[in-house]
């Protein structure tokens, strides 16, 4: 490992002296093409995000040109995004934790995580289970369908460690149009966490294939997800103090490695398998016009839909299996076991929904200044539980439960213009288990120049009367059960507003939440001993739903400055938030995340180089603890809860960016700090310790 470090020192003072030399003789400062903003020109869109630069990549050989774009899962509403070339903050893309520290997870790659950043988080759905691998889980909404001109192949891996303790991930995205109208591909998505301490192994395959059509009549995209996402649970390790104080625990002799240090558990696993089905298509109903771009000398009319008659069809089938074969084990850490010595519960849910719409489109005469789209949907749930009963056979009996919802809704949008865009779009269910629930949301834009800077200037707001999700009213399980019947609609009201300078590099996000009966996973565990903050296994786990019937407020703002000097740079994003209730929702008041780098090219900038490192830090707060039978984040027992956070974890990273090539090299949890402020951000699931990653990612044309 020593070798490692010195490689990875030597590497950096080397960049760093050829970035000092480039410096001095031909001077760096415009050389990234900055324009008069300060954004980085053809590298940023309107909203800030950095677009693709492969268009001149061996244009004289291959034609090459790409564009990328994700569907709305309700009505296909198509939205661009941007394709993943870029080098800035590479070395971030493979983080759990998120590009910028945003969430809290168990260290593990890949493992469940949360946001401890409020306005981060996201509404529990009936595919409850998976909902904490958001990191790698594919949805039909985050589906990328791509246009190009040449197939399109990109391959990424990624790896942290050794063979036996170490972490991977194997990524590859291909694209490929058969006509400039018709296109298709597939993505997968395999990630591997041994695991640097006992039984906490990922083994985590996402993959989907998608299809598109965009005629001018007819429009169609398709994908079919599979998702196979097995994790194993070691219940958080036996003593803090293995990480907090190892030299207490050694007892005067050799510290404990990590894969050493007891843990609570062994042979539990929680698997979660899936398949979706997903496809939206339109007929589009419209007039030919002149076209009236006169560089485009082939087409000389274009087609203006004027109506759309829209059906989206959505097909889900989850099962998850919890998996236990130590019954004595199970006695000591869990309350209760309700299914004996049953090694293996079961959940499924299937869901089937269609909804069918027709819409006015924005901009077919001078009139049309917005679309407007009216919809109707269906929805069948089925789900299946297990049961205190047997059947005749001696197999566990099962019961099912069936949803059937129906809703109706509305949305106006504008996206054409340079100056406002909006889209507010509501729903009400009228027949069926969600009867009476309802959802208003909106969100828009305004852009202007003030003098030679562009302004721009985001709202986002809803209200929203939900019903909670079926998990959260029916659960029977191993370890845990409830059927809660009684159980209130949430009512959300959020307003956010977000303020962007691109030429200060200035964005100010200020939002604030009010929730009523506000739903959430407890702790009801019982101390079966006398406990200290260090000692996990002190009581016996328990979960159980509660809500909490008063008013429940979050304010949130974010900050993110970016500043520059030469080859410098230091990007900088600050939240600060506050609960009204510590108690049923612990929010860290400071969220802290800082890059400092140098960004410079080398061999007349052919290579593009940043070097730098960057820090994550949020207060000290009642972090979540962890549930293993469930593998969901519930709060801490309120007999032994301790407080997280208020350490910093630093990295220090290189990325280069040879044409198609980008890699990084990085030291990771540079600080490794011991004592109280240790480097835990779920009760007892310390990060990892101190290692080297790196990662690779091709582009190919061809």
């Amino acid at each position: 490992m020593r070798k490692v470090y010195f490689a990875f020192a030597l590497l950096i003072l080397l960049c760093g002296n050829l970035a000092a030399q480039n410096y001095g003789q031909n001077g760096f400062g415009n050389q990234f093409g900055k324009s008069a903003s300060g954004m980085d020109s053809n590298r940023y869109d309107r909203n800030g995000n950095p677009i693709d630069t492969t268009a001149v990549i061996d244009a004289n050989t291959i034609p090459i040109g790409l564009a990328s774009w994700v569907v709305d899962d309700r009505l296909g509403t198509m939205s661009s995004v941007p394709i993943d070339t870029v080098q800035h903050n590479f070395q971030n893309m493979n983080d759990t934790g998120g590009p910028e520290g945003q969430y809290s997870y168990l260290g593990n790659l890949g493992a469940p995580r949360f946001a401890h950043v409020f306005f981060e988080r996201k509404e529990p759905t009936q595919a409850f289970f998976t909902d904490p691998y958001d990191f790698t889980l594919i949805r039909p909404d985050n589906v990328v369908f791509t246009n190009t001109k040449s197939p399109f192949t990109n391959l990424t891996y990624f790896k942290h460690g050794d063979a036996r303790t170490g972490e991977e991930r194997f990524k590859a995205y291909f694209a490929i149009n058969a006509n400039k109208r018709t296109g298709f591909g597939f993505n997968i998505d395999y990630t591997y966490g041994r695991g640097k301490y006992q039984n906490q192994s990922t083994a985590l395959f996402n993959g989907d294939l998608f299809a598109y059509y965009r005629g001018d009549h007819y429009e169609m995209h398709a994908s079919f997800i599979n998702d196979n996402l097995k994790m194993a649970e070691n219940g958080g390790i036996t003593n803090d103090n293995y990480v907090k104080r190892p030299l207490d625990m050694a007892e005067g002799k050799k510290t404990y490695s990590t894969s050493e240090i007891p843990v609570n558990l062994s042979n539990i696993w929680n698997h979660n398998r899936g398949y979706h089905l997903f496809l939206t298509h339109r007929y589009n109903l419209g007039i030919y016009r002149d076209n009236p771009d006169e560089q485009d000398t082939l087409q000389t009319q274009v087609f203006l839909p004027v109506t759309s008659f829209i059906h989206t069809l959505k097909v889900d089938m989850n099962k998850r299996e919890y998996i236990s074969y130590d019954h004595s084990q199970n006695q000591a850490y869990f309350q209760n076991n309700f299914l004996g010595t049953d090694s293996t519960d079961v959940t499924k849910h299937t869901s089937v929904k269609n909804t069918f719409g027709i819409s006015i489109r924005e901009g077919f005469s001078r009139w049309a200044k917005a679309g407007l789209t009216a919809f109707i949907t269906h929805e069948y749930r089925g789900f299946t539980l297990n049961d205190s009963l047997r059947t005749p056979g001696g197999q566990r009996a099962v019961t099912d439960y069936r949803e059937n919802v129906v809703s109706v809704g509305g949305q106006l949008i504008k996206e054409q213009g340079r100056t406002l865009h909006y889209n507010v779009i509501g729903e009400l269910g009228i027949a069926g288990e969600d009867a009476g629930q309802f959802s208003i949301e909106g969100k828009g834009d305004l852009n202007f120049r003030l003098k030679s800077d562009t302004v721009r200037f985001e709202a986002n707001a809803y209200i929203k009367n939900l019903q909670p999700i079926f998990y959260f009213r029916h659960f029977h399980s191993k370890h845990y059960w409830w059927d809660n019947d009684d159980l209130s609609k949430v009512m959300r009201t959020r307003v956010e507003g977000k303020l962007s300078i691109d030429r200060w590099q200035t964005q100010l996000r200020i939002g604030a939440e009010n929730i009523k009966n506000y739903t959430y996973l407890d702790n009801a565990s019982v101390v079966s001993t006398p406990a200290t903050e260090t000692q996990a296994a002190t009581y016996r786990n328990d979960a159980a739903v509660r809500q909490h019937t008063d008013n429940l407020q979050v304010f949130s703002a974010t900050l993110s400055q970016n500043f520059r000097l030469g080859i410098f740079h230091l990007d900088n994003v600050v939240t600060y938030q506050k609960t009204s209730n510590e108690e049923v929702l612990p929010l860290p008041q400071l969220v802290l995340y800082h890059n400092l780098y140098m960004r410079f090219g080398l061999a007349k900038k052919v290579l593009m180089v940043e070097m730098g490192a960057d820090l994550r830090y949020f207060s000290e707060y009642y972090a979540p603890d962890y549930a293993p039978a469930i593998g969901q984040f519930y709060l801490q027992n309120p007999e032994t809860r301790y407080k997280l956070g208020g350490f910093p974890l630093v990295n220090g990273y290189i990325n280069l960016h040879l044409k198609r090539t980008r890699i990084f090299l990085e030291m990771y949890n540079l600080l490794q700090p011991t004592g109280d402020k240790s480097y835990f951000q779920v009760a007892h699931y310390p990060l990892n310790p101190r290692g080297f990653k790196f990662g690779i990612s091709w582009n190919f044309f061809d």
